[in-house]
């Protein structure tokens, strides 16, 4: 295999495929002109789009696949779509052709296929879907995002340390904060899991930078830069945010266009405005990456255009050329190492506790 970094792509994944796929990936090139990508899919549809963008044709192999995966295919039934796009991507990477997987395509599917073929990483008992949101003090790091409805404390132990690495790689931060999501930020607020997995990240090696419990308003604030939750809160949450960023949209363009002195007023504030709208356009943050797995899985909005997809590869590349799945397994293996000597200092402790109760009762 090329040492250069080289992606799987899903060619026919998403609402706009392929047409979007194929541009975003001139983009991508662009970005990061030493990628190789192994793109799959209809090789009539692609060959031709392929041919309008020359120097992707040079870097791309495409490779025919015979089959798509629908949207709203349940992923059981994605399973035995042997010969789909999706499918032959993820398989590419399991076989060391490729050092990760970009697709637009179904959420569920994806993930589904890539716990099946690729497996996770030793350590890590559930992979965990994060993703980017913006927050007042920049960027912020969310998961799980949907991949696990309920999770126990070790489920929320893993998804600290994997998120710890990703904000590391992908913001560039040296030592992120994280918190955990609750109901409240007292410590006897919130659930037995969550008061377990605070007590475990207290005393782990990223024990410096755990900040302890957030609330929801503290993702839009950015009181810490990583958010750990299970996947129903952090789909709940995530959709919300969406929901509400929409909502300024359409609120701001009924402002400005409610009366000629208000569109005086847009005109007066545009400048400021076009940098609110960038900071807030939901390309920068499209490309949710499935962490825990043997190879970097990367999910793209369905919906997205050129400039988005081109984001998600963004993220993949950024996995791939810092070593991501390396990194989770060396940031494991620390705090579980950390939790195994507490769990036998606690087995020792108990069995000291009978021992002298024996011994007590031996001299009266």
């Amino acid at each position: 295999m090329s040492t250069a970094p080289t992606l799987a792509i899903d060619g026919m994944g998403g609402d706009h495929a392929p047409e979007v796929i194929v541009a975003g990936l001139s983009i991508a090139l662009e970005r990061h002109p030493e990628a190789l990508f192994l793109l799959f899919g209809d090789e009539a549809r692609l060959t031709p789009l392929l041919a309008r963008h020359p120097r992707l044709a040079r870097a791309t192999t495409l490779r025919h696949a015979a089959e798509v995966i629908p949207g709203d295919l349940k992923p059981t039934a994605a399973l035995r779509l042997r010969q789909a796009s999706m499918r032959l991507a993820i398989d590419a990477v399991a076989a060391g052709e490729a050092q990760g997987v970009v697709s637009a395509g179904n959420t569920g599917a994806l993930l589904t296929l890539a716990k099946i073929v690729l497996k996770t990483l030793p350590g890590i008992d559930r992979p965990a879907m994060a993703g980017i949101a913006p927050s007042a003090r920049g960027d912020v790091v969310m998961l799980d995002l949907g991949a696990n409805v309920q999770c126990d404390a070790r489920n929320l132990v893993e998804f600290a340390v994997m998120g710890d690495v990703f904000a590391r790689v992908t913001l560039g931060l040296p030592a992120p904060r994280i918190g955990l999501l609750n109901v409240g930020a007292e410590e006897m607020k919130g659930d037995e899991r969550l008061r377990q997995a605070a007590e475990i990240l207290k005393e782990s090696p990223i024990a410096a930078r755990f900040h302890g419990f957030v609330e929801g308003h503290d993702i839009a604030a950015g009181t810490t830069d990583v958010v750990v939750t299970d996947g129903f809160t952090g789909n709940v949450a995530l959709k919300t945010g969406e929901g509400a960023l929409k909502l300024i949209g359409q609120l701001l363009r009924q402002v400005f266009t409610a009366s000629v002195s208000a569109r005086i007023g847009y005109l007066l504030a545009k400048s400021s405005l076009e940098r609110l709208r960038e900071w807030l356009d939901p390309r920068r943050y499209n490309g949710a990456v499935m962490l825990g797995l043997n190879g970097v899985v990367v999910k793209s909005h369905g919906g997205t255009d050129a400039e988005g997809f081109a984001h998600a590869m963004d993220v993949a590349m950024d996995m791939v050329l810092h070593n991501f799945n390396e990194r989770i397994r060396e940031g494991l293996s620390g705090v579980l190492a950390a939790q195994t000597a507490k769990d036998e200092a606690a087995k020792d402790e108990a069995a000291k506790k009978p021992a002298a109760a024996g011994l007590a009762d031996a001299g009266g």
